[in-house]
């Protein structure tokens, strides 16, 4: 019974850690914004897929996730510092997004069709398993301690993917109350915050490696020549 009562608070744990730093809320914008001209279907699609990529990057760090960093030398402020690029460079590209008129709407239609798969990035990765779940996925393998363990850390963090799987859905519904005119200022205003966090996330990466106890017992070892 205890096992079961810890299995259960790892569920538990998992499935409340990683919600929030996830916020399937928060990406529901960003998500219509850069699925703007998409059909619901395609929507749909790119959301499965892109909650299936979540579930696999977070799963494949739990499982691996020390043993590949260490085996690269990656660190979570140098994946703080890369997400934040990505995550800069397309916020850039929503706010210089060229909006064509009504006379191109055909065109725009049929590129929408053509458009690149965005379900692994920027949608899985770095927007719902970016650095930050990543880094509290890894948190995780210290709770584990048997393969049930991690067993009940993949069940909460596939709960978590179920219930971005339906926001984002449910998500696509706004765009027949929002319209173009509002489609396009979310774009980019979207756009603005992404470029916003992107820069924090590097921010925090130079920040991390700033004060990281090793550097800063070399620079004193270097200053005190001890």
């Amino acid at each position: 019974m205890s096992n079961l009562t810890h299995l259960w608070a790892i569920f538990l744990g998992t499935v409340i850690g990683l919600l929030p730093i996830i916020n399937p809320l928060a990406a529901a914008p960003t998500f219509l914004a850069i699925t703007e001209g998409d059909s619901d279907a395609r929507r749909r699609e790119q959301a499965r897929k892109g909650c299936l990529y979540m579930v696999g990057i977070l799963v494949s760090f739990l499982i691996g996730g020390t043993f590949i960093m260490n085996f690269f030398g990656i660190s979570i402020p140098g994946l703080r510092i890369a997400g934040g690029i990505l995550m800069t460079g397309i916020g850039m590209g929503m706010l210089t997004a060229h909006k064509p008129g009504n006379h191109e709407d055909a065109e725009e239609r049929e590129a929408a069709r053509r458009k690149v798969d965005i379900s692994f990035s920027p949608l899985a990765m770095p927007m719902l398993s970016g650095p930050g779940s990543i880094a509290v996925t890894l948190g995780f393998t210290s709770l584990a301690t048997s393969w049930y363990d991690y067993i009940a850390l993949i069940a909460g963090i596939i709960v978590v993917a179920i219930i971005s799987y339906l926001v984002l859905r449910v998500s696509g519904r706004v765009v027949n109350f929002i319209g173009p005119v509002g489609m396009n200022a979310v774009t980019k205003i979207m756009g603005f915050l992404i470029m916003c966090i992107g820069v924090q996330f590097v921010v925090n990466g130079i920040l991390g490696i700033a004060t990281d106890p090793e550097l800063l017992r070399g620079i004193k070892a270097v200053v005190t020549g001890h």
